[in-house]
C-alpha cells in the first residue's frame, strides 16, 4: 500500500474535531509554502513584469484602486 493510501485510511478514522484540526494544519502549511514562493519570486524579479504592467494599466486609467 502506498503511503498516501495509508494516510487516507487513517484520516477516514478521525473524529470530526480531529479532521478539522488536520484540515486547518494542512491549509496553513499550504499557505506558508505559497507565501514563501511569492516572496522568492518577488526577490528574484519574476514578478517585476506583472507589477510594471499593473502600474501602467492603472496610470492609463484601465484599472482602479480597490
Amino acid at each position: 500500500m502506498r503511503k498516501v493510501e495509508e494516510i487516507e485510511l487513517q484520516i477516514q478514522k478521525l473524529s470530526r474535531e480531529e479532521f478539522v484540526e488536520l484540515r486547518d494544519w494542512v491549509l496553513q502549511q499550504d499557505w506558508k509554502t505559497w507565501d514563501a514562493q511569492i516572496e522568492a519570486d518577488s526577490k528574484s524579479g519574476k514578478l517585476d513584469r506583472l507589477v510594471s504592467e499593473g502600474r501602467a494599466e492603472y496610470e492609463s486609467g484601465k484599472a482602479r484602486k480597490f
